[in-house]
């Protein structure tokens, strides 16, 4: 689940790792939430360089944080995706709402450091 989070000046880094499934979900989803009302106006930027697995349920906790940034007026991002969940995030139409991308510098202007 959630390996390392870092809070930085305008964002979020979370470090999401394993499978995203509905063992999972409730979990991610709670500490998602707890991350995002402690932390006003920042973006939520989520790390899936090890995630290897999502289904509908980890798709659905996406869905959820990014309508509940929406409202707040805040960006989610998804980085580094390995191969076989962006394509899930792909065929879940997911990649029309949330900028999934593949290097950590093209979000925004943060540096892989």
């Amino acid at each position: 689940m959630l390996t390392k989070t870092e809070l930085l000046e305008e964002r979020i880094l979370v470090n999401v790792a394993g499978e995203l499934d509905l063992k999972v979900a409730d979990k991610l989803r709670t500490k998602l939430d707890e991350l995002i009302s402690e932390n006003p106006g920042k973006e939520l930027v989520l790390d899936f360089s090890n995630v290897n697995f999502i289904d509908s349920s980890g798709l659905g906790v996406l869905l959820g944080r990014y309508k509940k940034m929406l409202t707040s007026g805040t960006k989610i991002y998804i980085k580094n995706v390995q191969p076989q969940v962006k394509r899930v995030l792909e065929l879940s139409g997911i990649t029309r709402l949330i900028n999934v991308t593949d290097q950590y510098r093209d979000v925004g202007g943060i540096n892989n450091d």
